[in-house]
């Protein structure tokens, strides 16, 4: 029974460090591969383009506002002042009718002085993949700036890479480190989930439908 109990730990043990490996070594992957292209200044950005801004709840669990989001959508609205960015793709969830990601998008945006023609809505941006892949295949865009913060955004570019999408991101800032670090955590799993998406499992995303070209 001992010598047993020992094989098991020795196997998980052996499990676990492959694991982590596999973690480090796809996050170092999607980082390596994509920070040039990571951008914080917006004077870097071409005028006259299309943003896609990557959808996050507009509230907390606890209530309070998401600065994820005000921060991405501040950062938006300060591109289209600029005449950096002309029209916005706004993509997220939208599970039900009591959350709607893209329309809290649209609204915080026109708030902030986007004028509405220049916000087009995505409601089947479950996942990044489906954001990337559907403002290409949906929306007919693949040269776009994607807004997000900068954790997210390297594996934003990761993706666009592998479906031909030439992007940049123009990262919005980041709330303190104790407020994020759940979300820093999910996302280096997310990293190396995304890199088995798309070279092991050739996910897909889960609605397509008719194309939408913008009309600009």
């Amino acid at each position: 029974m001992k010598v047993r109990w020992k094989r098991i730990v020795r196997i998980t043990s052996s499990i676990s460090i492959i694991v982590i490996l596999i973690i480090g070594l796809t996050n170092l992957w999607v980082v390596t591969s994509t920070q040039s292209r990571v951008l914080r200044d917006y004077r870097h950005l071409p005028d006259s383009g299309v943003a896609l801004v990557l959808g996050t709840s507009h509230k907390l669990t606890n209530g309070a506002p998401n600065p994820f989001f005000q921060n991405r959508m501040q950062t938006a609205a300060e591109l289209y002042k600029q005449g950096k960015i002309v029209h916005f793709i706004v993509s997220g969830d939208n599970r039900t009718r009591y959350y709607n990601e893209p329309l809290e998008m649209q609204k915080a945006l026109v708030k902030l002085g986007v004028p509405i023609a220049a916000i087009t809505l995505d409601y089947a941006g479950l996942r990044t993949l489906d954001s990337i892949v559907r403002c290409k295949e949906i929306f007919g865009q693949d040269n776009i700036t994607i807004i997000t913060q900068p954790f997210h955004s390297y594996r934003a570019l990761f993706i666009s890479d592998y479906y031909d999408v030439n992007a940049v991101a123009l990262v919005a800032s980041e709330p303190n480190r104790e407020t994020a670090a759940r979300v820093y955590a999910r996302e280096y799993l997310a990293r190396a989930k995304a890199v088995l998406d798309l070279y092991l499992l050739g996910t897909t995303p889960r609605h397509l439908g008719e194309k939408e070209p913008i009309q600009m």
